[in-house]
């Protein structure tokens, strides 16, 4: 029985990044050898085991052959007479298919150090396409590796179109969607995980609602950039530089989906593309099972967000039923993330992105002033009068700061 270090931790050291999880490939064992070892057996599907003492993920060493649609059509077979050479062979990349045995001699059978030193995102075998998840995977990967450099192979670009026209891209399943989006959106460049996916054909597949903002014109005196699919690009990397909460980051994602379904004759205006856009944020966040307060963000920003940019040109009582209608006292948070997901809407504007948005600040201010509103005397008032007193005492409490940013000079007349 060998044990060998496998997959990102070894490209990662190779990078000279920061380690990344350990994941380790045993050959020349059975499950009992490792049960019999104290180790302790996850999953059905798959021979993983999890070491007692260091909690490292331990493989037995498998191939796999397709046998049906998506993610999980696949028969594994492990023994004691498959390699570590055949367990890397069924692995995405070659920079995701080198081990590290224990003497620290690098096992790099498919030329992974090679593409690694020419900052390349290359396929391992034809086998490539038996599995449609590794096209979202690798456009993370070139999302993660993007800053370093990092292109994708000509070869694999056309293996990745090949199963976007395939059909394959279908049938995968949609919590896996979820996880390879949510966590390329956590990357420093998740515009071009998006980018790829419009490159290689998968976009229409799996968000057809956002593959429909490319090509899509705006007002360029709004949108120096016109297309909407740039401007969502735009907004993704000032999402990520301004480091959003990953909810944020998905709201900003779909925030602009109704622009996708506006009619052309009206084009490049886009009135009404908030509320026309809700529905469709919605069926995305059902479609991939996203959590509910993902879901209640998203919706939240794309039917607020040209309110919030507009927030100086609103009257005191819009202003407060846009708190209302947002929550914002009791769920300040969320309310927090409406608004830094507005600012780098604001910002992903081709020569905008250094632009101040002093809409957040005065929102937040405006949030803050309302929540510290309590009734006052309610002696002879009604169940409703009461209400009706107190909703004019947080109106009085939105002029109040109204009227102190105008004579702090920090207004802005829009």
């Amino acid at each position: 029985m060998k044990k060998y270090l496998v997959g990102g931790a070894v490209r990662d050291r190779l990078l000279g990044l920061p380690d990344s999880d350990q994941d380790w490939v045993v050959t020349g064992a059975t499950p009992e050898d490792l049960l019999n070892q104290g180790y302790r057996q996850v999953g059905a599907d798959f021979p993983v085991f999890i070491d007692p003492k260091t909690g490292y993920e331990y493989a037995l060493a498998r191939t796999e052959r397709k046998s049906g649609h998506g993610y999980g059509g696949f028969e594994v077979q492990f023994d004691p007479t498959v390699s570590l050479e055949d367990d890397l062979a069924r692995r995405d990349l070659t920079i995701n298919a080198m081990a590290e045995a224990a003497d620290g001699e690098l096992i790099d059978p498919y030329g992974g150090q090679k593409d690694l030193q020419a900052r390349l995102l290359r396929h391992v075998s034809p086998a490539f396409v038996e599995d449609p998840l590794r096209v979202l995977r690798v456009a993370r990967f070139a999302a993660r590796f993007h800053g370093l450099g990092f292109r994708i192979a000509e070869e694999t670009m056309a293996l990745m179109r090949e199963l976007a026209d395939s059909g394959e891209l279908a049938h995968l399943v949609p919590e896996r969607v979820w996880q390879e989006t949510t966590r390329a959106l956590g990357e420093k460049t998740p515009d071009v995980f998006i980018s790829v996916l419009h490159e290689c054909g998968a976009l229409r597949v799996v968000f057809p609602e956002i593959e429909a903002l490319f090509g899509v014109p705006q007002r360029a005196d709004y949108h120096p950039e016109v297309d909407t699919g740039v401007h969502l690009l735009l907004c993704l990397r000032q999402a990520a530089e301004m480091q959003l909460s990953a909810p944020a980051r998905v709201a900003v994602l779909l925030h602009d989906l109704g622009k996708g379904i506006t009619p052309a004759h009206v084009l490049p205006s886009h009135r009404g593309h908030e509320s026309a856009g809700v529905p469709l944020v919605e069926g995305v966040c059902e479609r991939l099972r996203a959590p509910r307060q993902v879901r209640d963000l998203a919706v939240l920003v794309c039917r607020e967000h040209l309110l919030v940019h507009t927030v100086f040109q609103l009257r005191d009582e819009t202003v407060l039923k846009l708190l209302d209608r947002a929550d914002a006292v009791r769920r300040a948070e969320r309310f927090h993330d409406c608004l830094s997901a507005c600012e780098a809407d604001a910002r992903g504007r081709e020569g905008l992105s250094d632009q101040p948005y002093p809409q957040a600040a005065y929102l937040r201010d405006v949030a803050k002033a309302v929540g510290a509103v309590r009734p006052g005397t309610t002696d002879g008032l009604s169940g409703a009068q009461i209400g009706q007193q107190l909703q004019a005492l947080k109106l009085q409490a939105v002029k109040e700061v109204h009227a102190r940013w105008k004579e702090e000079g920090i207004w802005h007349e829009q």
